[in-house]
């Protein structure tokens, strides 16, 4: 039987005490529920750094928003560095700017560690239980069970009213779900891969780069990326093939790596003093898009990457997962705690929104290794923003739309995206728009979304 309001007896497991894991809780113990969370790994509190995983995330307003309704907003800003747009190095060492937004919009640079322990701090002082170093190994989907492997091998049996999985892309508790029928699953992996490297701060103390920037370097068919962090270092990440020429099987032995680095990046090059080591030390990791629905079966759900997994570039994995939690919340205060309401209309929400920002993603993996460098490209954006400037109600850039506007939902910006997209394919069309580009009628383009 569902729950049907909110009383002393409603247990609540979370799997997962990751980002939207621990957020989740917040909000679920805020409204009253006894609320469990599990998590394999041990207390990231104890963690000295994020083994194999970005140190530092971006953040932007859909997630801020999420934040804002827990109270953490504040205490999270002053942990983070703005990035008001992308600084563009070209192999000549040559840069260009693009501000993400209008003035005072910014994406904000911050450790995926210090978040996480702060979630689970506030999580605590709201009641939340916390069990370290338990590892679901079943579900069980009928009776709201889970079985949980602790470090000493001891196997513990629980069942709870509601189970939440928000245990990442291999999630054990969609695992569960994918043996049973009428289950839709897919995968879909990059060909390209990630390391994680560093640009150590300058001896001073200071940042080697721009520090308000996300830092690219484009390259046609990889790329590199460098995000700001606390300690004036820069987290840099190599996107780059598996296979092939240039690739990770073919970038092998410590020469060839300096190498490759001094021609291809050669103004970050002379910032890594530590890149030979840092490549050789660091694991390379996959990328992933997860797609699948049912998100509920019973009284276990999916909720973020458990439900939506996808590759990072446009900032929104961790923002959509916060989203998730919001209006989850926002679903159970309309349907008075009467959960399975809440979560059909849940997943019926989110699935066409989660397809979306994925796709979104992808797409803009191609516009980041490919295009920002490219003249016609920054004079469309340039174009865009005038637009913007001029009918700012009425024409909005699908990354503002995506990343400052959590009252636009990512369906609606994709379907919006794409007919801008081919308005913008006409525009450029027009014979020397590159001398022209100002004497356009501006308002005959806005009229034509309509």
């Amino acid at each position: 039987m569902y729950i049907n309001q909110v009383t002393a007896k409603t247990n609540i497991a979370i799997i997962g005490a990751g980002l939207v894991g621990s957020l989740l809780s917040i909000y679920l113990a805020r409204r009253g529920y006894n609320v469990s969370v599990f998590e394999r790994r041990i207390d990231a509190r104890k963690m000295q750094a994020d083994e194999g995983r970005s140190i530092n995330l971006a953040l932007s307003t859909r997630g801020i928003r999420a934040l804002e309704e827990v109270g953490l907003a504040s205490e999270v800003r002053s942990m983070a560095i703005p990035m008001h747009g992308r600084m563009m190095h070209d192999q000549a060492g040559k840069l260009s700017f693009l501000p993400y937004g209008k003035t005072g919009q910014y994406i904000n640079s911050i450790s995926r560690g210090g978040l996480n322990r702060l979630l689970i701090d506030k999580a605590e002082e709201h009641g939340v239980m916390f069990h370290f170093q338990h590892r679901c190994t079943s579900v069980d989907l009928q009776n709201t069970g889970a079985v949980f492997e602790t470090q000493g091998g001891k196997s513990i049996a629980r069942r709870f009213d509601v189970i939440a999985g928000a245990d990442g892309v291999f999630s054990a508790v969609r695992s569960a779900m994918q043996v049973t029928e009428r289950f839709n699953y897919s995968q879909s992996w990059l060909e390209h891969g990630y390391k994680e490297l560093e640009i150590p701060a300058r001896a001073n103390g200071d940042f080697a780069l721009e520090k308000n920037a996300l830092h690219i370097w484009p390259r046609e068919s990889f790329m590199m990326i460098a995000l700001p962090n606390p300690g004036g270092s820069f987290t840099c990440t190599l996107f780059f093939p598996f296979e092939g020429k240039p690739s990770f099987s073919s970038l092998m032995g410590d020469d060839k790596i300096a190498e490759f680095f001094k021609e291809v990046f050669p103004d970050a090059f002379v910032k890594m003093p530590g890149l030979v080591e840092d490549y050789n030390s660091n694991p390379t990791s996959s990328l992933v898009t997860i797609r699948c629905y049912p998100w509920m079966l019973n009284h276990t759900f999916l909720i973020g990457d458990a439900a939506h997994g996808i590759v990072p570039f446009y900032g929104q994995g961790m923002n959509a997962a916060f989203e998730d939690c919001r209006i989850l919340n926002e679903l159970l205060d309309e349907c008075a705690d009467e959960w399975k309401t809440a979560l059909h209309r849940f997943q019926t929400l989110r699935k066409e929104d989660a397809d979306a920002i994925a796709q979104l993603a992808f797409d803009n993996f191609l516009e980041m290794r490919d295009l920002v460098a490219d003249p016609e490209f920054l004079l469309r954006k340039k174009i865009e923003a005038r637009l913007h400037e001029l009918y700012p109600d009425k024409w909005i850039p699908l990354y503002s739309m995506v990343t400052f506007h959590d009252n636009i939902r990512y369906s609606d910006a994709y379907r919006t995206g794409k007919k801008q997209a081919t308005i913008m394919d006409e525009v450029m069309a027009t014979p020397g728009i590159a001398s022209e580009w100002g004497k356009l009628d501006f308002g005959q383009i806005v009229g034509r979304l309509s």
